[in-house]
């Protein structure tokens, strides 16, 4: 490179999606924008009873318009200029129906307010009967179809939630003409797509979401969905049967948004992945090494080389993709289905009696609403610091993170979590300690599987809000893991991904590789395991696996 070319990163996370400004020749950081989903701060379209999480893609326009706008604005006039290339990574599985136009029904006429026309949320386990149905169904067939997807279906993804959105809605049923994950829409709205038939396919979520596999020559066959269900005859020929792995374009930014965004038509645009995919990259991530998303849930990543994966299949985790990650490497997928969540489930149990505040005779609403923020900012940062004064012993409190179902290892949606040893003493920061106890022990069954199927786990590297914000939890879970944990000192990991790929889609590198040589800005905290906190945790993790069979039991 003979000049400065920047890229843009974008990532759109459960709460919020931002983006980055990054120079592609030494991975600095020129500007950032953050911005939160309005409907979904309200809780439009969602029902947590009934574990319905849906999103409005307006939320997802909009979010994406303001924040490179802000970008380009922070870094000043020429900045456009100098924009090569742009990718989009997204949580996931995360589909839509759409018409035969690439449009999703929600912003089509009599859909704008239906939440089955709507993005259905990774975390929305509506679809835990079809995923059963799924399961029993495949071991009809000669071939084994979930054999890369860890060997069972999970409700978090494609299938399940088509399947539940075209039983449930007879109206979003006619007019759905196919079905796409957020992480290829975006590029699609961005290159002035206009034909569901060519949206381009990511090799990431077809392959761990959608049962794509090389083996298969693309999707299981028709039959294979038509004989579960007839609404499904004929679906695979309206959706795909070729992926592109996210160092290929998709294209270059349409006018229409190219003029919306204030950038050249010349920028490219890069096939999209799923958020921990891309910030595996964006963390540097090592063969063998596993790198932990950490935020409202997590989502581990672990590449192997693919010659030394010939012939592996690792049971009960979120699939294994050749280039899913890194082009030429089988990238590897487990996750807790809730982490950052769990805590703050507690969090909003023992605020609840603050929203009571707004109808106080003492303070006026607006002091109210302040005095409640404040106070909901300080608890967990609070709580775990009183939590890191108790003594790490091996009974009380004991607690299983399935608050919102088992991810990995072998999924179950329908698990619960639990709280036992409680007694008068067990005040707040006890059970926030074994709750948080409980997501670490979540992270060991997930590098024991690992290690139990023959796949080595040489390091872990943290990545998202919770190891950036959280050093508590984070020494607790090298503690319990038994190994150092780095911690990526870039603070939106997800979208320095996504600008990396974006560096290579614009031709900016020849090689994921390089790119991420060059722009990878290291690490900046490192935790060791404490070896007498180790032995105790070890013996907390053997009440934590008994618990955890009892309550599979049920």
């Amino acid at each position: 490179m003979i000049a400065d070319q920047f890229v843009i990163g974008v990532d759109y996370g459960t709460d919020s999606v931002r983006s980055v400004l990054i120079n592609a020749r030494n991975g600095e950081e020129i500007a950032t924008s953050v911005f939160y989903y309005p409907r979904w701060q309200k809780g439009l379209y969602c029902n947590a009873a009934e574990n319905q999480f849906r999103q409005h893609p307006l939320d997802y326009i909009e979010g994406l318009e303001a924040t490179i706008k802000d970008c380009l604005q922070k870094a000043g006039p020429d900045a456009a200029k100098a924009v090569k290339g742009l990718a989009v990574d997204t949580t996931g599985s995360t589909p839509v129906a759409v018409d035969k136009t690439g449009t999703p029904l929600a912003l089509t006429a009599g859909f704008e307010e239906n939440p089955h026309a709507m993005f259905v949320l990774w975390k929305d386990h509506t679809g835990v009967d079809e995923a059963a149905q799924i399961n029993e169904h495949a071991a009809k067939f000669d071939t084994n179809y979930l054999k890369y997807v860890g060997g069972i279906y999970s409700s978090e993804w494609f299938w399940a939630k088509l399947l539940h959105t075209l039983r449930t809605d007879e109206a979003v049923a006619r007019a759905c003409h196919s079905w796409v994950e957020h992480c290829d829409w975006i590029p699609f709205l961005l290159t002035g797509g206009t034909d569901a038939a060519q949206i381009k396919r990511g090799r990431c979520s077809a392959g761990h979401k959608a049962l794509w596999a090389e083996e298969f020559g693309g999707l299981p066959p028709d039959d294979f969905f038509s004989s579960l269900d007839p609404l499904l005859k004929g679906f695979t020929s309206r959706l795909f049967t070729e992926t592109y792995t996210s160092d290929e374009p998709a294209g270059n930014l349409s006018a229409e948004w190219a003029e919306r965004l204030g950038l050249p038509t010349d920028v490219v645009v890069g096939v999209g992945a799923f958020d921990a995919h891309m910030g595996a990259v964006g963390g540097q991530i090592e063969p063998y090494h596993l790198s932990k998303v950490m935020g409202t849930s997590t989502c581990d990543i672990l590449v192997a080389p693919a010659g030394e994966m010939d012939g592996k299949l690792i049971r009960g985790i979120c699939g294994q993709v050749n280039g899913s990650v890194i082009p030429g490497m089988v990238g590897l997928e487990a996750g807790q289905s809730a982490f950052g969540d769990t805590y703050a489930w507690f969090k909003n149990l023992l605020t609840w009696p603050l929203k009571g505040l707004a109808s106080s005779k003492l303070i006026d609403p607006q002091t109210a609403e302040a005095l409640r923020e404040e106070l909901s900012a300080q608890i967990i940062p609070e709580l775990s610091r009183q939590a890191a004064l108790l003594p790490v012993e091996d009974d009380g409190e004991l607690a299983v993170d399935w608050l919102n179902g088992r991810r990995t290892p072998d999924a179950d949606q329908t698990l619960t979590g639990a709280i036992t040893g409680l007694g008068l003493g067990s005040d707040a920061p006890r059970v926030f300690r074994a709750l948080a106890e409980a997501t670490c022990f979540g992270a060991k069954s997930i590098v024991d599987r690992f290690v139990d199927e023959g796949i080595p786990v040489k390091g872990l590297i943290g990545i998202g809000g919770v190891a950036k914000k959280s050093p508590y939890i984070m020494q607790m879970m090298a503690d319990v893991l038994c190994m150092p944990i780095r911690i990526h000192q870039f603070e939106h990991t997800c979208a320095l991904g996504a600008a990396m790929f974006a560096a290579v889609v614009a031709g900016i590198y020849p090689a994921v590789e390089d790119a991420m040589q060059a722009m990878g800005r290291g690490f900046d905290a490192e935790y060791f395991p404490n070896e007498a906190n180790s032995k105790v945790y070890l013996k907390r993790y053997a009440q934590y696996a008994a618990l955890g069979r009892f309550i599979e039991g049920r």
